[in-house]
């Protein structure tokens, strides 16, 4: 997994888990990739294992939604992901 997507990962396991100590049901949680190549169907890079770190936490995934910036960079994908928990 690279670097920055095991940071990210890590990252999003914390807030899963701090989210779950303060009693919370539902997290909505933002994950952003840049990439620069989108022209094609590909995997989107450390965007599921932040998804699974989450998850590992005990949260489900229940909704997603994604919404796409285009910069002189690239472009850069954004998918509010809703999970939830019992």
């Amino acid at each position: 997994m690279g670097f920055i997507n095991n940071a990210k990962a890590s990252k999003a396991s914390d807030e899963a888990r701090k989210a779950y100590t303060e009693g919370r049901t539902v997290l909505a949680y933002k994950i952003i990739e840049a990439n620069v190549t989108s022209k094609t169907t590909a995997p989107m890079s450390g965007v599921g294992e932040q998804i699974e770190a989450i998850e590992a936490e005990g949260w489900t995934l229940a909704n997603m939604t994604a919404g796409e910036s285009k910069t002189l960079g690239g472009e850069r994908i954004a998918l509010v992901c809703l999970f939830r928990r019992r």
